[in-house]
């Protein structure tokens, strides 16, 4: 059986600039046939997402792309210009790109967006592409998909945005599917029915090449594996057999890294510093948040779940002062805090600071990252000492200050904003999603990070996540919220433990894990003063 996709030596370069020339992709073959789910993993920057948009003609402005031989679809691409592949994008091969906010028209509805390739390849008539796209949101598990295909990418929360980005790229019924981090936006229960679409997309015919950092996405869907790091791969194969038993030393490391910790408790300090009471909110006809009550004291971490669209998200903005809410009040230190004009709150906003769920669009594309910081470094500090020694407490060093953030990997912005959260030195910081689009080493450094925090400043951490393995290893308490309501919350040993709620039971069963890597034993072999491996410009 031909190969939908076949790779043999691609190399991608890009040319000098602020942080020098880079070499991101090197001498890197692979094929894919039908059917078949060939995944590429490896830390951030490694050039897995590179590789994959350079198989489109996506590699980005200044890149260089060589190949030895490079065929899509029987298709001869080597030297293809923008028009020839607009004949084969969405057609033959569908994108789902990373970043699904940055990815979706921000002018266009959701339907609108989904409808283009259908009518831009014609595969649909034009009476039928109404219903054929709500019957992709439905498909990709949108609930009321007549209603949000009407809305706009910004109406909707980040797991609802990723799974129409899924919808749009299976619009035109493509042979091949490049799936960039496909499931990182989505809760567990989502996830699995996105592996579950996947899954029949593939047993259907279709070449599914998946880019990830989640090992335990890999186990469940992908029949082979590659390893990428710092633009080479230095292991492939049956992915059972990769998982089970990894020859390099790399590999190794990547599941070690994936592998469950143990919590790591900071010391408690008297007193709450965040009293959240009776809060509800809703969206005209729409309730967000009914009726939720919780505490948060010094150098505790309270973890918030659930599935996407449950009001989780509400919830932090609320925290933050950012929402007002129809009922109930919020206490910041002892004091009102939601009730106040923001005229009162901005005195007192250094006290609580956000890490957002998607860096890049929280950032000015115009600053670096020096001037990133300098918005929450105080006026009489040293700044560029400040600045140095934020970046160096999340994993950076200073050569990264003079770039910006289309020069940064996913996982090097994710480490700016906590910095730049950092910088105020707060005594609350709410977290939504902070790790999500981190690979597992640096996951780990990062909840690494936050524990250290904690046990010299007694920060309290509001935890807001879908990654329910990453809320046991940081949290002291956990909230479980389904529908606006919290349904479940207590220690969060016994909450995972001895779930009592059929939703909490739900969520911990639909948990992926790499589960090989139990036989693979042994620390992570990356030493601490090897530079991480995003530190290659990613494209």
């Amino acid at each position: 059986m031909s190969a939908l996709l076949t790779v043999d030596g691609l190399d991608v370069r890009f040319g000098s600039g602020r942080s020098g020339p880079v070499h991101a992709v090197r001498d890197v073959s692979f094929s894919v046939a039908p059917g078949e789910c060939l995944a590429l993993v490896g830390e951030s920057g490694s050039g897995k997402s590179t590789a994959a948009r350079a198989l489109l003609g996506l590699a980005g402005p200044g890149a260089a792309v060589r190949a030895r031989a490079l065929r899509v679809d029987g298709r001869d691409v080597t030297g293809f210009r923008a028009r020839d592949w607009r004949a084969v994008r969405g057609r033959a091969v569908g994108l789902v790109a990373q970043d699904a906010l940055v990815s979706l028209d921000p002018l266009r509805r959701i339907g609108a967006e989904i409808a283009e390739p259908m009518r831009l390849h014609r595969t649909v008539g034009r009476a039928l592409i109404g219903a054929r796209v709500v019957e992709l949101l439905r498909r990709v598990g949108v609930p009321e998909p007549e209603v949000r295909a009407a809305q706009y990418p910004h109406e909707l929360s980040g797991g609802l945005r990723q799974r129409a980005l899924i919808a749009s790229a299976l619009a035109a019924g493509p042979r091949l599917l490049i799936a960039d981090e496909p499931t990182t936006a989505l809760d567990v229960t989502v996830q699995a029915q996105i592996l579950d679409l996947l899954a029949e997309a593939k047993a259907d015919g279709t070449g599914l090449l998946l880019i990830t950092h989640d090992l335990g996405v890999v186990a469940r869907i992908a029949d082979r594996t590659a390893v990428l790091r710092q633009g080479t791969m230095v292991e492939s194969g049956p992915t059972p057999e990769l998982l089970g038993s990894p020859q390099h030393p790399y590999t190794r490391a990547l599941l070690a890294a994936s592998a469950p910790r143990p919590a790591v408790r900071a010391p408690k300090r008297a007193g709450p510093v965040l009293e959240v009471a009776s809060v509800s909110v809703s969206y005209g006809a729409r309730t967000a948040v009914r009726d939720v009550s919780f505490t948060l004291r010094a150098g505790e971490t309270v973890g918030l779940v659930g599935e996407s669209g449950s009001g989780k998200t509400s919830v932090a903005r609320v925290a933050m002062g950012l929402l007002r809410p129809d009922s109930g009040t919020v206490r910041l230190d002892g004091e009102p805090w939601s009730e106040l004009p923001e005229r009162l709150r901005r005195p007192r906003r250094s006290r609580i600071q956000l890490v957002q769920q998607d860096p890049f669009s929280s950032f000015d594309p115009r600053f670096t990252v020096d001037r990133i910081l300098a918005e929450g470094i105080g006026r009489h500090e040293d700044r560029a000492a400040r600045a140095r020694e934020l970046l160096g407490l999340v994993g950076l060093g200073p050569e990264h200050l003079r770039r910006r953030p289309d020069e940064l990997s996913g996982g090097q912005r994710q480490r700016v904003a906590i910095a730049r959260a950092l910088a105020p030195s707060p005594a609350v910081l709410v977290c939504d999603e902070p790790v999500s689009a981190l690979d597992a080493p640096v996951r780990a450094q990062v909840l690494d990070l936050l524990d250290d925090i904690q046990r010299r400043l007694g920060t309290a951490l509001l935890f807001v996540s879908h990654d329910l393995s990453v809320v046991r290893r940081i949290s002291d308490r956990v909230l479980v919220m389904k529908d606006a309501r919290v349904v479940e919350e207590g220690d969060a040993e016994e909450v995972f433990d001895a779930p009592q709620h059929p939703y909490t039971k739900a969520l911990l069963a639909a948990v992926l894990t790499p589960v090989p890597a139990a036989r693979t034993p042994g620390p992570p072999v990356l030493s601490p003063g090897t530079p991480p491996a995003d530190a290659a410009r990613p494209r």
